[in-house]
Protein backbone atom coordinates (compact mmCIF):
# COMPACT_ATOMS: atom_id res chain seq x y z
CA UNK A 1 0.00 0.00 0.00
CA UNK A 2 2.70 2.43 0.86
CA UNK A 3 4.42 1.76 -2.35
CA UNK A 4 1.23 2.30 -4.30
CA UNK A 5 0.47 5.52 -2.43
CA UNK A 6 3.91 7.02 -3.09
CA UNK A 7 3.61 6.25 -6.75
CA UNK A 8 0.28 7.97 -7.01
CA UNK A 9 1.62 11.05 -5.14
CA UNK A 10 4.51 11.30 -7.47
CA UNK A 11 2.19 11.26 -10.44
CA UNK A 12 0.10 14.06 -8.95
CA UNK A 13 3.04 16.21 -7.82
CA UNK A 14 3.21 19.50 -9.90
CA UNK A 15 6.35 21.03 -8.35
CA UNK A 16 9.01 21.88 -11.02
CA UNK A 17 6.57 21.62 -13.93
CA UNK A 18 7.36 25.20 -15.06
CA UNK A 19 11.01 24.27 -15.56
CA UNK A 20 10.03 22.02 -18.41
CA UNK A 21 7.99 24.84 -19.93
CA UNK A 22 10.97 27.19 -19.74
CA UNK A 23 13.21 24.57 -21.18
CA UNK A 24 10.89 24.18 -24.13
CA UNK A 25 10.56 28.01 -24.55
CA UNK A 26 14.22 28.85 -23.96
CA UNK A 27 15.32 28.73 -27.57
CA UNK A 28 12.56 31.02 -28.97
CA UNK A 29 12.97 33.37 -26.00
CA UNK A 30 16.66 33.74 -26.69
CA UNK A 31 15.88 34.25 -30.40
CA UNK A 32 13.34 36.99 -29.66
CA UNK A 33 15.66 38.76 -27.22
CA UNK A 34 18.53 38.57 -29.69
CA UNK A 35 16.30 39.76 -32.50
CA UNK A 36 15.20 42.76 -30.42
CA UNK A 37 18.78 43.60 -29.43
CA UNK A 38 20.07 43.36 -32.97
CA UNK A 39 17.06 45.21 -34.35
CA UNK A 40 17.88 48.06 -31.97
CA UNK A 41 21.46 48.03 -33.27
CA UNK A 42 20.28 48.08 -36.88
CA UNK A 43 17.75 50.80 -36.11
CA UNK A 44 20.53 52.84 -34.54
CA UNK A 45 22.70 52.28 -37.58
CA UNK A 46 19.81 53.28 -39.84
CA UNK A 47 19.41 56.48 -37.83
CA UNK A 48 23.11 57.23 -38.11
CA UNK A 49 23.12 56.57 -41.85
CA UNK A 50 20.02 58.71 -42.35
CA UNK A 51 21.60 61.51 -40.33
CA UNK A 52 24.71 61.17 -42.45
CA UNK A 53 22.64 61.36 -45.65
CA UNK A 54 20.70 64.35 -44.33
CA UNK A 55 23.84 66.22 -43.32
CA UNK A 56 25.59 65.41 -46.59
CA UNK A 57 22.62 66.64 -48.63
CA UNK A 58 22.36 69.81 -46.54
CA UNK A 59 26.10 70.42 -46.89
CA UNK A 60 25.84 70.06 -50.66
CA UNK A 61 22.81 72.33 -50.86
CA UNK A 62 24.69 75.17 -49.13
CA UNK A 63 26.96 75.41 -52.19
CA UNK A 64 24.18 75.70 -54.78
CA UNK A 65 24.38 79.49 -55.04
CA UNK A 66 23.96 79.68 -58.81
CA UNK A 67 27.55 80.76 -59.33
CA UNK A 68 30.29 79.19 -61.43
CA UNK A 69 31.62 75.98 -59.88
CA UNK A 70 28.68 75.44 -57.53
CA UNK A 71 28.16 71.78 -58.54
CA UNK A 72 31.78 70.79 -57.88
CA UNK A 73 31.73 72.68 -54.59
CA UNK A 74 28.57 70.77 -53.65
CA UNK A 75 30.23 67.45 -54.46
CA UNK A 76 33.25 68.42 -52.36
CA UNK A 77 31.02 69.35 -49.46
CA UNK A 78 29.03 66.13 -49.70
CA UNK A 79 32.05 63.84 -49.87
CA UNK A 80 34.11 65.61 -47.22
CA UNK A 81 36.78 66.88 -49.62
CA UNK A 82 38.87 69.85 -48.49
CA UNK A 83 37.66 69.39 -44.89
CA UNK A 84 34.10 70.40 -45.78
CA UNK A 85 32.42 67.54 -43.95
CA UNK A 86 33.12 64.09 -42.50
CA UNK A 87 30.34 61.68 -41.50
CA UNK A 88 31.13 58.85 -39.10
CA UNK A 89 29.13 56.08 -37.43
CA UNK A 90 30.01 55.33 -33.80
CA UNK A 91 27.06 54.18 -31.67
CA UNK A 92 25.77 51.41 -33.89
CA UNK A 93 29.05 50.09 -35.22
CA UNK A 94 30.93 47.06 -34.03
CA UNK A 95 33.19 49.06 -31.76
CA UNK A 96 35.13 50.90 -34.45
CA UNK A 97 34.57 54.38 -35.84
CA UNK A 98 33.74 54.14 -39.52
CA UNK A 99 33.68 57.04 -41.98
CA UNK A 100 30.60 57.04 -44.16
CA UNK A 101 31.22 57.67 -47.84
CA UNK A 102 28.86 59.06 -50.47
CA UNK A 103 29.74 57.52 -53.85
CA UNK A 104 29.89 60.16 -56.56
CA UNK A 105 27.57 58.06 -58.70
CA UNK A 106 24.76 58.52 -56.17
CA UNK A 107 24.91 62.36 -56.23
CA UNK A 108 22.25 63.86 -58.46
CA UNK A 109 21.22 67.46 -59.09
CA UNK A 110 17.86 68.94 -60.04
CA UNK A 111 16.74 72.32 -61.30
CA UNK A 112 13.38 72.41 -59.51
CA UNK A 113 11.80 71.00 -56.39
CA UNK A 114 9.24 69.11 -58.44
CA UNK A 115 11.99 67.23 -60.27
CA UNK A 116 13.84 66.59 -57.01
CA UNK A 117 10.77 65.09 -55.35
CA UNK A 118 9.94 62.95 -58.36
CA UNK A 119 13.57 62.03 -59.13
CA UNK A 120 13.22 63.14 -62.74
CA UNK A 121 15.37 65.23 -65.10
CA UNK A 122 18.47 64.86 -62.95
CA UNK A 123 22.02 65.73 -63.95
CA UNK A 124 25.26 64.47 -62.42
CA UNK A 125 29.00 64.99 -62.09
CA UNK A 126 29.25 64.57 -65.84
CA UNK A 127 27.52 67.93 -66.17
CA UNK A 128 29.95 69.83 -63.92
CA UNK A 129 31.14 72.92 -65.75
CA UNK A 130 28.32 72.90 -68.29
CA UNK A 131 25.30 73.21 -66.00
CA UNK A 132 26.77 75.27 -63.17
CA UNK A 133 24.11 77.60 -61.88
CA UNK A 134 21.20 75.34 -62.92
CA UNK A 135 21.11 73.17 -59.81
CA UNK A 136 18.74 74.14 -57.03
CA UNK A 137 18.45 70.76 -55.32
CA UNK A 138 20.68 67.75 -54.69
CA UNK A 139 20.05 64.13 -53.70
CA UNK A 140 22.60 61.77 -52.12
CA UNK A 141 22.68 58.10 -51.15
CA UNK A 142 25.28 56.98 -48.63
CA UNK A 143 27.22 53.75 -49.11
CA UNK A 144 25.79 50.45 -47.89
CA UNK A 145 26.74 49.44 -44.35
CA UNK A 146 26.81 45.78 -43.30
CA UNK A 147 24.80 44.90 -40.18
CA UNK A 148 27.09 43.03 -37.78
CA UNK A 149 24.66 41.03 -35.64
CA UNK A 150 25.57 40.13 -32.07
CA UNK A 151 22.90 37.54 -31.14
CA UNK A 152 20.90 36.83 -34.26
CA UNK A 153 22.57 34.57 -36.76
CA UNK A 154 19.19 34.12 -38.41
CA UNK A 155 19.81 34.63 -42.08
CA UNK A 156 17.16 36.76 -43.66
CA UNK A 157 15.60 37.96 -40.39
CA UNK A 158 17.13 41.42 -40.94
CA UNK A 159 18.65 42.77 -44.15
CA UNK A 160 22.41 42.11 -44.18
CA UNK A 161 23.18 45.72 -45.25
CA UNK A 162 21.37 49.06 -45.22
CA UNK A 163 21.78 52.54 -46.66
CA UNK A 164 19.97 55.89 -46.64
CA UNK A 165 19.29 58.76 -49.00
CA UNK A 166 18.14 62.38 -48.72
CA UNK A 167 17.20 65.34 -50.91
CA UNK A 168 17.94 68.94 -49.94
CA UNK A 169 17.62 72.37 -51.48
CA UNK A 170 18.70 75.90 -50.73
CA UNK A 171 15.99 78.22 -49.51
CA UNK A 172 17.16 81.65 -50.57
CA UNK A 173 15.88 85.17 -50.25
CA UNK A 174 17.13 88.47 -51.61
CA UNK A 175 16.90 91.29 -49.11
CA UNK A 176 17.45 95.04 -49.39
CA UNK A 177 16.39 94.80 -53.05
CA UNK A 178 16.99 98.21 -54.69
CA UNK A 179 13.80 99.71 -56.08
CA UNK A 180 15.01 100.17 -59.67
CA UNK A 181 13.83 98.16 -62.68
CA UNK A 182 14.19 98.32 -66.43
CA UNK A 183 12.45 96.50 -69.23
CA UNK A 184 14.70 94.09 -71.11
CA UNK A 185 15.53 95.77 -74.45
CA UNK A 186 16.57 92.41 -75.93
CA UNK A 187 13.28 90.70 -75.12
CA UNK A 188 11.96 88.46 -77.88
CA UNK A 189 8.25 87.88 -77.42
CA UNK A 190 8.16 85.15 -80.06
CA UNK A 191 10.19 82.67 -78.00
CA UNK A 192 8.92 80.55 -75.13
CA UNK A 193 12.22 80.68 -73.22
CA UNK A 194 12.63 83.97 -71.33
CA UNK A 195 15.32 85.87 -73.26
CA UNK A 196 18.29 87.43 -71.53
CA UNK A 197 19.80 90.88 -71.70
CA UNK A 198 22.76 90.96 -74.09
CA UNK A 199 25.00 92.11 -71.28
CA UNK A 200 28.29 91.37 -73.06
CA UNK A 201 27.62 94.04 -75.67
CA UNK A 202 26.04 96.53 -73.26
CA UNK A 203 28.72 96.90 -70.58
CA UNK A 204 29.84 100.52 -70.54
CA UNK A 205 26.65 101.80 -72.18
CA UNK A 206 24.79 104.69 -70.65
CA UNK A 207 21.24 104.02 -69.55
CA UNK A 208 18.35 106.26 -68.57
CA UNK A 209 17.25 103.91 -65.77
CA UNK A 210 14.52 106.26 -64.57
CA UNK A 211 13.01 108.29 -67.43
CA UNK A 212 12.09 111.84 -66.56
CA UNK A 213 9.18 114.12 -67.27
CA UNK A 214 6.50 111.47 -66.96
CA UNK A 215 8.03 109.00 -69.44
CA UNK A 216 7.69 105.38 -68.35
CA UNK A 217 9.11 101.95 -69.13
CA UNK A 218 5.64 100.48 -69.42
CA UNK A 219 2.15 101.83 -68.66
CA UNK A 220 2.07 102.99 -65.06
CA UNK A 221 5.66 101.90 -64.34
CA UNK A 222 8.32 104.58 -64.21
CA UNK A 223 11.27 102.44 -63.21
CA UNK A 224 10.58 101.59 -59.57
CA UNK A 225 9.86 98.41 -57.63
CA UNK A 226 7.62 98.17 -54.61
CA UNK A 227 9.84 98.67 -51.54
CA UNK A 228 7.28 97.80 -48.91
CA UNK A 229 4.27 99.33 -47.19
CA UNK A 230 5.66 102.88 -47.15
CA UNK A 231 5.06 103.47 -50.85
CA UNK A 232 6.96 106.47 -52.23
CA UNK A 233 8.70 107.00 -48.89
CA UNK A 234 9.95 103.41 -49.02
CA UNK A 235 11.38 104.09 -52.49
CA UNK A 236 13.27 107.11 -51.18
CA UNK A 237 14.57 105.11 -48.21
CA UNK A 238 15.82 102.34 -50.48
CA UNK A 239 17.49 104.85 -52.82
CA UNK A 240 19.11 107.01 -50.17
CA UNK A 241 19.80 105.07 -46.98
CA UNK A 242 23.14 103.33 -46.50
CA UNK A 243 21.25 100.27 -45.25
CA UNK A 244 18.01 100.38 -47.24
CA UNK A 245 15.09 98.52 -45.67
CA UNK A 246 13.71 96.96 -48.85
CA UNK A 247 11.68 93.78 -49.15
CA UNK A 248 12.98 90.23 -48.97
CA UNK A 249 11.85 88.19 -51.98
CA UNK A 250 12.18 84.44 -52.46
CA UNK A 251 14.79 83.10 -54.85
CA UNK A 252 13.40 79.56 -54.81
CA UNK A 253 10.88 79.18 -57.59
CA UNK A 254 9.67 76.62 -60.10
CA UNK A 255 11.22 78.48 -63.04
CA UNK A 256 14.97 77.92 -63.08
CA UNK A 257 15.53 80.92 -65.39
CA UNK A 258 13.28 83.42 -63.60
CA UNK A 259 12.92 82.23 -59.98
CA UNK A 260 12.74 85.71 -58.39
CA UNK A 261 9.44 87.58 -58.27
CA UNK A 262 8.97 91.27 -57.48
CA UNK A 263 6.14 93.79 -57.39
CA UNK A 264 6.27 97.01 -59.38
CA UNK A 265 5.63 100.47 -57.94
CA UNK A 266 3.15 102.61 -59.81
CA UNK A 267 3.42 106.35 -60.17
CA UNK A 268 6.24 108.76 -60.92
CA UNK A 269 8.01 109.17 -57.56
CA UNK A 270 9.55 112.48 -58.56
CA UNK A 271 11.32 112.92 -55.23
CA UNK A 272 13.07 109.55 -55.50
CA UNK A 273 16.14 110.78 -57.43
CA UNK A 274 16.74 113.44 -54.76
CA UNK A 275 17.50 110.63 -52.33
CA UNK A 276 20.09 109.30 -54.77
CA UNK A 277 21.68 112.75 -54.90
CA UNK A 278 22.93 112.31 -51.33
CA UNK A 279 25.46 109.88 -52.80
CA UNK A 280 26.86 112.89 -54.68
CA UNK A 281 26.90 115.07 -51.53
CA UNK A 282 23.75 116.98 -52.57
CA UNK A 283 21.16 117.36 -49.82
CA UNK A 284 17.87 119.18 -49.54
CA UNK A 285 14.69 118.90 -47.51
CA UNK A 286 13.42 115.90 -49.52
CA UNK A 287 16.65 113.97 -49.92
CA UNK A 288 17.30 111.80 -46.84
CA UNK A 289 14.24 110.32 -45.11
CA UNK A 290 14.59 110.54 -41.34
CA UNK A 291 15.51 107.32 -39.58
CA UNK A 292 18.40 106.38 -41.85
CA UNK A 293 21.87 107.59 -42.80
CA UNK A 294 22.55 108.90 -46.30
CA UNK A 295 26.31 109.10 -46.75
CA UNK A 296 28.05 110.51 -49.81
CA UNK A 297 30.46 108.45 -51.86
CA UNK A 298 34.20 108.96 -51.42
CA UNK A 299 34.45 110.30 -54.98
CA UNK A 300 31.62 112.78 -55.55
CA UNK A 301 32.96 114.36 -58.75
CA UNK A 302 30.02 115.82 -60.66
CA UNK A 303 29.02 118.55 -63.11
CA UNK A 304 27.89 120.89 -60.31
CA UNK A 305 29.91 123.56 -58.48
CA UNK A 306 29.70 125.36 -55.16
CA UNK A 307 31.08 128.54 -53.63
CA UNK A 308 34.45 128.07 -51.98
CA UNK A 309 33.31 129.69 -48.72
CA UNK A 310 29.89 128.01 -48.57
CA UNK A 311 29.23 125.93 -45.47
CA UNK A 312 26.42 123.47 -44.73
CA UNK A 313 25.00 126.00 -42.25
CA UNK A 314 24.75 128.73 -44.90
CA UNK A 315 21.10 128.43 -45.89
CA UNK A 316 20.52 125.78 -48.55
CA UNK A 317 24.15 125.55 -49.62
CA UNK A 318 23.98 121.76 -49.78
CA UNK A 319 21.02 121.65 -52.14
CA UNK A 320 20.58 122.67 -55.76
CA UNK A 321 19.94 126.35 -55.07
CA UNK A 322 21.49 129.73 -55.85
CA UNK A 323 23.41 129.55 -52.57
CA UNK A 324 24.41 125.91 -53.01
CA UNK A 325 25.25 123.49 -55.79
CA UNK A 326 24.58 124.72 -59.30
CA UNK A 327 25.34 123.90 -62.90
CA UNK A 328 28.40 125.87 -64.04
CA UNK A 329 28.15 128.72 -66.53
CA UNK A 330 30.26 126.82 -69.03
CA UNK A 331 28.65 123.41 -68.89
CA UNK A 332 29.11 120.35 -71.06
CA UNK A 333 26.33 120.52 -73.66
CA UNK A 334 27.49 119.01 -76.95
CA UNK A 335 25.66 120.07 -80.09
CA UNK A 336 26.31 116.93 -82.10
CA UNK A 337 27.13 113.32 -81.40
CA UNK A 338 29.68 113.08 -84.18
CA UNK A 339 32.00 116.06 -83.56
CA UNK A 340 34.38 116.52 -80.61
CA UNK A 341 33.36 119.10 -78.01
CA UNK A 342 36.15 121.69 -77.83
CA UNK A 343 34.48 124.39 -75.75
CA UNK A 344 35.45 125.45 -72.24
CA UNK A 345 33.96 123.34 -69.43
CA UNK A 346 34.03 124.71 -65.87
CA UNK A 347 33.23 121.39 -64.25
CA UNK A 348 32.42 118.02 -65.75
CA UNK A 349 31.20 114.89 -64.07
CA UNK A 350 31.56 111.43 -65.56
CA UNK A 351 29.32 112.44 -68.47
CA UNK A 352 26.48 110.79 -70.33
CA UNK A 353 27.00 109.03 -73.62
CA UNK A 354 27.40 111.81 -76.17
CA UNK A 355 24.23 110.82 -78.03
CA UNK A 356 22.31 111.13 -74.75
CA UNK A 357 24.01 114.40 -73.79
CA UNK A 358 22.98 116.05 -77.07
CA UNK A 359 19.58 117.66 -76.72
CA UNK A 360 19.29 120.75 -78.88
CA UNK A 361 21.34 119.55 -81.84
CA UNK A 362 21.86 116.29 -83.74
CA UNK A 363 21.42 113.43 -81.23
CA UNK A 364 22.77 110.70 -83.48
CA UNK A 365 20.97 107.37 -83.25
CA UNK A 366 20.23 106.74 -79.56
CA UNK A 367 18.56 109.76 -77.98
CA UNK A 368 15.10 108.23 -78.35
CA UNK A 369 16.29 104.99 -76.77
CA UNK A 370 16.94 104.66 -73.04
CA UNK A 371 20.15 102.78 -73.87
CA UNK A 372 23.18 104.61 -75.22
CA UNK A 373 26.10 103.32 -77.25
CA UNK A 374 28.90 103.64 -74.66
CA UNK A 375 30.62 106.48 -76.51
CA UNK A 376 31.30 109.23 -73.98
CA UNK A 377 33.62 112.22 -74.27
CA UNK A 378 36.75 110.87 -72.59
CA UNK A 379 38.97 113.57 -74.10
CA UNK A 380 36.78 116.38 -72.75
CA UNK A 381 36.71 114.79 -69.29
CA UNK A 382 40.48 114.49 -68.97
CA UNK A 383 41.04 117.87 -70.59
CA UNK A 384 38.83 119.47 -67.92
CA UNK A 385 40.04 117.72 -64.77
CA UNK A 386 43.58 116.65 -65.60
CA UNK A 387 45.61 119.85 -65.91
CA UNK A 388 49.27 119.55 -64.93
CA UNK A 389 50.42 121.64 -61.98
CA UNK A 390 54.09 121.00 -62.76
CA UNK A 391 56.21 120.34 -65.82
CA UNK A 392 56.61 116.68 -66.74
CA UNK A 393 58.22 114.76 -69.54
CA UNK A 394 54.83 114.60 -71.25
CA UNK A 395 53.80 118.26 -70.99
CA UNK A 396 54.26 121.63 -69.35
CA UNK A 397 52.50 123.00 -66.29
CA UNK A 398 49.06 124.29 -67.26
CA UNK A 399 48.59 121.78 -70.09
CA UNK A 400 45.93 119.12 -70.03
CA UNK A 401 46.26 115.43 -70.62
CA UNK A 402 45.94 114.42 -74.24
CA UNK A 403 44.31 111.27 -75.59
CA UNK A 404 47.69 109.54 -75.56
CA UNK A 405 48.25 110.62 -71.93
CA UNK A 406 45.09 109.15 -70.44
CA UNK A 407 45.32 106.03 -72.61
CA UNK A 408 48.83 105.45 -71.24
CA UNK A 409 48.13 106.21 -67.58
CA UNK A 410 44.83 104.32 -67.28
CA UNK A 411 45.78 101.24 -69.25
CA UNK A 412 45.98 99.27 -66.01
CA UNK A 413 42.48 100.35 -64.99
CA UNK A 414 40.78 98.20 -67.61
CA UNK A 415 38.68 95.31 -66.31
CA UNK A 416 40.05 91.80 -66.77
CA UNK A 417 37.09 89.63 -65.80
CA UNK A 418 38.70 86.22 -66.32
CA UNK A 419 42.10 87.23 -64.95
CA UNK A 420 44.00 86.03 -68.02
CA UNK A 421 45.93 89.27 -68.38
CA UNK A 422 43.90 90.50 -71.35
CA UNK A 423 41.44 93.35 -70.67
CA UNK A 424 37.81 92.87 -71.58
CA UNK A 425 37.90 95.89 -73.92
CA UNK A 426 40.50 98.11 -75.60
CA UNK A 427 41.58 101.33 -73.87
CA UNK A 428 39.48 103.34 -76.33
CA UNK A 429 36.41 101.82 -74.64
CA UNK A 430 37.46 102.76 -71.09
CA UNK A 431 34.29 102.96 -68.99
CA UNK A 432 33.30 105.70 -66.58
CA UNK A 433 33.24 103.20 -63.72
CA UNK A 434 36.82 102.14 -64.47
CA UNK A 435 37.89 105.81 -64.39
CA UNK A 436 36.00 106.34 -61.13
CA UNK A 437 37.65 103.34 -59.44
CA UNK A 438 41.09 104.34 -60.73
CA UNK A 439 40.59 107.82 -59.28
CA UNK A 440 39.63 106.36 -55.90
CA UNK A 441 42.64 104.04 -55.88
CA UNK A 442 45.04 106.90 -56.74
CA UNK A 443 43.41 109.71 -54.73
CA UNK A 444 46.03 112.19 -53.51
CA UNK A 445 48.80 110.76 -55.70
CA UNK A 446 50.51 112.84 -58.37
CA UNK A 447 50.35 111.19 -61.79
CA UNK A 448 51.95 112.96 -64.76
CA UNK A 449 51.80 116.31 -63.02
CA UNK A 450 48.20 115.97 -61.79
CA UNK A 451 47.11 115.43 -58.18
CA UNK A 452 44.31 112.91 -58.53
CA UNK A 453 40.97 114.14 -57.12
CA UNK A 454 42.51 117.41 -55.93
CA UNK A 455 39.66 119.37 -54.42
CA UNK A 456 39.94 123.16 -54.49
CA UNK A 457 41.69 124.71 -57.51
CA UNK A 458 44.54 127.09 -56.67
CA UNK A 459 43.47 130.72 -56.51
CA UNK A 460 39.77 130.13 -55.82
CA UNK A 461 38.39 132.13 -52.89
CA UNK A 462 35.26 133.76 -51.51
CA UNK A 463 32.21 133.26 -53.70
CA UNK A 464 34.19 131.71 -56.56
CA UNK A 465 32.58 128.53 -57.73
CA UNK A 466 34.71 125.43 -57.55
CA UNK A 467 34.32 121.76 -58.19
CA UNK A 468 34.32 119.49 -55.16
CA UNK A 469 35.60 115.96 -55.52
CA UNK A 470 35.39 115.14 -51.81
CA UNK A 471 32.28 115.45 -49.64
CA UNK A 472 31.75 118.82 -47.92
CA UNK A 473 28.09 118.44 -46.91
CA UNK A 474 27.82 114.84 -45.80
CA UNK A 475 30.15 112.90 -43.49
CA UNK A 476 33.62 112.29 -44.90
CA UNK A 477 34.04 108.78 -46.21
CA UNK A 478 37.01 106.55 -46.90
CA UNK A 479 37.95 104.83 -50.11
CA UNK A 480 38.92 101.75 -48.10
CA UNK A 481 36.86 98.58 -48.16
CA UNK A 482 35.83 99.09 -44.54
CA UNK A 483 33.74 102.15 -45.34
CA UNK A 484 29.98 101.68 -45.28
CA UNK A 485 29.73 104.11 -48.18
CA UNK A 486 32.52 102.58 -50.23
CA UNK A 487 30.31 101.69 -53.20
CA UNK A 488 27.64 104.35 -52.85
CA UNK A 489 27.68 105.02 -56.58
CA UNK A 490 27.04 101.39 -57.48
CA UNK A 491 23.52 99.94 -57.44
CA UNK A 492 21.65 96.90 -58.69
CA UNK A 493 18.78 97.04 -61.16
CA UNK A 494 16.20 94.34 -61.95
CA UNK A 495 15.85 93.44 -65.64
CA UNK A 496 12.31 92.34 -66.47
CA UNK A 497 10.71 90.97 -69.63
CA UNK A 498 7.90 93.51 -69.50
CA UNK A 499 6.07 92.37 -72.63
CA UNK A 500 6.20 88.67 -71.81
CA UNK A 501 4.83 89.23 -68.32
CA UNK A 502 2.37 91.97 -69.21
CA UNK A 503 3.83 94.57 -66.85
CA UNK A 504 1.31 97.36 -66.53
CA UNK A 505 0.16 99.35 -63.54
CA UNK A 506 0.76 97.73 -60.15
CA UNK A 507 1.99 94.31 -61.32
CA UNK A 508 2.62 91.69 -58.65
CA UNK A 509 4.87 88.61 -58.66
CA UNK A 510 6.69 89.72 -61.78
CA UNK A 511 9.64 87.40 -62.61
CA UNK A 512 13.09 89.00 -62.80
CA UNK A 513 15.28 87.83 -65.68
CA UNK A 514 18.50 89.03 -63.99
CA UNK A 515 20.01 91.75 -61.82
CA UNK A 516 22.74 94.02 -63.17
CA UNK A 517 25.08 96.44 -61.40
CA UNK A 518 25.03 100.03 -62.62
CA UNK A 519 27.23 103.04 -61.89
CA UNK A 520 25.53 106.32 -60.96
CA UNK A 521 27.01 108.64 -63.57
CA UNK A 522 25.51 112.00 -62.60
CA UNK A 523 23.27 113.47 -59.92
CA UNK A 524 19.64 114.00 -60.82
CA UNK A 525 19.54 117.75 -61.41
CA UNK A 526 18.00 119.96 -64.11
CA UNK A 527 20.53 120.82 -66.84
CA UNK A 528 20.16 123.54 -69.40
CA UNK A 529 17.63 126.35 -69.29
CA UNK A 530 14.31 124.94 -68.17
CA UNK A 531 15.88 121.50 -67.80
CA UNK A 532 15.97 120.95 -71.56
CA UNK A 533 19.16 118.86 -71.34
CA UNK A 534 18.05 116.70 -68.43
CA UNK A 535 15.27 116.71 -65.87
CA UNK A 536 15.44 116.54 -62.10
CA UNK A 537 13.50 113.27 -61.93
CA UNK A 538 15.82 111.32 -64.25
CA UNK A 539 18.34 108.71 -63.11
CA UNK A 540 21.22 108.15 -65.52
CA UNK A 541 23.63 105.24 -65.05
CA UNK A 542 26.26 103.13 -66.80
CA UNK A 543 25.96 99.35 -67.12
CA UNK A 544 28.83 97.70 -65.22
CA UNK A 545 28.28 93.93 -64.93
CA UNK A 546 25.96 91.16 -63.87
CA UNK A 547 25.20 91.34 -60.17
CA UNK A 548 27.15 88.85 -58.09
CA UNK A 549 24.74 88.21 -55.26
CA UNK A 550 26.46 87.35 -51.99
CA UNK A 551 25.63 87.30 -48.32
CA UNK A 552 28.29 89.72 -47.15
CA UNK A 553 26.23 92.92 -47.35
CA UNK A 554 28.66 94.87 -49.52
CA UNK A 555 27.05 97.63 -51.52
CA UNK A 556 25.30 97.49 -53.91
CA UNK A 557 22.55 96.80 -51.46
CA UNK A 558 21.35 93.45 -52.77
CA UNK A 559 22.03 90.75 -50.14
CA UNK A 560 21.26 87.06 -50.41
CA UNK A 561 20.33 85.00 -47.35
CA UNK A 562 20.54 81.22 -47.80
CA UNK A 563 19.17 78.44 -45.62
CA UNK A 564 19.49 74.79 -46.70
CA UNK A 565 16.50 72.58 -45.99
CA UNK A 566 15.55 68.93 -46.40
CA UNK A 567 12.99 68.04 -49.04
CA UNK A 568 12.81 64.37 -48.15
Amino acid sequence: MLRSKSYKGFLKNQQGAVAATYALALIPLIAVAGLGFDYARVAGMDTELQNAADQAALAGATQLDGQTGDMQRAINAIRGSNAFLTNRTVLASDGTTVTIDVPVATIKFYASRGDAEAGTNSFTIADVGTRDGDAGFVSVTVEDRAANYALTPIVGAIAPSINASAVAGLGSALCRVPPLMICNPDENTSTATPPDLDLTNRIGQGLLAKPGGGSSWSPGNYGYLDSGPNGAVGVRQALGWNGPPGNCVSVTGSDALEPIDVDTQTGNVASGPRALNTRFDIYDSQSCVSGGTCSPAFNVRKDAMRSVNATPAAGNSCGMHNTGWKEPTNAYHPRTASAAFTGTIDSMGHPRDICHAVQDGDPGNCRTDSFGDGVWDRDAYFRTHYVRSVDTGNGLAGTSWSTADWERELDGALTDSDGNGTPDRPITQLTRYEVYKWEEANAGSTVDGVVILADTPAGASGNDLTTRNAAVCGPATSNGSGSAAFERRLMSVAVINCNRHGVSGNSTDVPVRRFIDVFLVQPSIPRGQGGKHSKQDEIYVEIVRSTEITGNGNAPALVRNDLPYLVK
